[in-house]
């Protein structure tokens, strides 16, 4: 037991990754476990209590392609709260520039000491083929439109604390499901809680192929809205769009904006989170993003809680792989 925060007891026996890929790989337990674990670093930020020496002496390098803004910091913050050194790599700075490949940079960067990657890439499956080629641990930060595991436990965790057990319970989520990596990470995790999923969108967007997944899908907002006790709303993802799905956003806001008036029709207890960006008068108007219903920064604490958990679980399976 760690005496920096003794409410998160001994380690799990039953966690054995070193990596963190996504959520369709993980078990019932194993989601439970990551939850469980990131509500106590969040109960501990609201003690106050927010630096620890768990991953002393470790360093964790955010090696991102992409452009971000609450996860690359999050995870330096996660990574500096736990004890750890983390260094920033900026891509269009480095020698992939010249023709490094994406595995070369990574194994060089495990050359000079690092303990784990926390890759973000527009490439589906490039943290799973680092992982073929380092040691350190590997978190996966967002893989193009595949997964974004950290950010889908962080959704969860936040639906956790205002709902409780989430078995019966029916979250939409509305938006650019074609492109969204949190769709589907959203998806694969609640439906191991038990819970029902509706993915909501244009039919641009939203294709019926999700059945196979035990996942309904729907093209209207306000169809769904009475039945809904969660709305994740997604970002139109216009960068990994090469036609426009939909005639403007005027249209779009008109159809799948959710306004003080479709709050109206909804649950009295509806709650609404958005993985952000969020483009105010899109896709959430401003007394909708900012009102009671709304717990969006409160989806910011919980991912920094999150990403201390995955990290502290990850090295310490790594740990014990190494041991062996």
């Amino acid at each position: 037991m760690n005496n920096d925060l003794p409410e998160l007891g001994e380690f799990p026996e039953n966690w054995k990754r070193m990596h963190l890929l996504g959520l369709e790989e993980l078990t019932r337990e194993e989601l439970l476990i990551l939850l469980d674990k990131a509500q106590v670093f969040r109960n501990a930020f609201d003690e106050g209590r927010r630096k620890f020496s768990f991953l002393s002496g470790h360093t964790s390098v955010t090696l991102f392609f992409e452009n971000s803004t609450r996860t690359r910091t999050s995870f330096a913050l996660a990574a500096q709260r736990l004890g750890a050194s983390s260094v920033a790599f900026t891509a269009s700075t480095s020698s992939l520039s010249k023709g490094e490949s994406v595995v070369d940079t990574a194994k060089n960067l495990e050359a000079m000491g690092c303990e784990s990657m926390i890759v973000r890439h527009s490439t589906p499956g490039i943290p799973q083929l680092l992982t073929e080629h380092v040691k350190c641990s590997i978190i996966n930060a967002g893989d193009g439109a595949h997964e974004h595991p950290t950010q889908g436990l962080l959704d969860i965790l936040t639906m956790r604390q205002r709902l409780g057990n989430l078995e019966g319970k029916t979250v939409g989520v509305v938006g650019d499901i074609a492109h969204s990596r949190v769709a589907r990470s959203n998806a694969w995790g609640l439906k191991k809680l038990g819970a029902n999923v509706i993915m909501c969108g244009p039919a641009t967007l939203v294709s019926r192929r999700w059945e196979e997944l035990g996942v309904e899908f729907s093209h209207c907002l306000d169809d769904i809205l009475p039945r809904v006790d969660v709305l994740n709303m997604l970002r139109i993802q216009f960068e990994r769009q090469y036609t426009s799905p939909f005639p403007s956003i005027a249209e779009y806001s008109f159809l799948y904006g959710m306004n003080r008036d479709r709050l109206r029709a909804a649950k009295e207890n509806l709650l609404i989170i958005a993985p952000g960006p969020i483009n105010r008068g899109v896709e959430l108007t401003p007394e909708v993003a900012d009102g009671p219903q709304s717990a969006i920064l409160d989806q910011v604490s919980n991912g920094l809680a999150v990403r201390m958990a995955v990290m502290w679980l990850t090295d310490g399976a790594r740990t014990r792989i190494q041991c062996l």
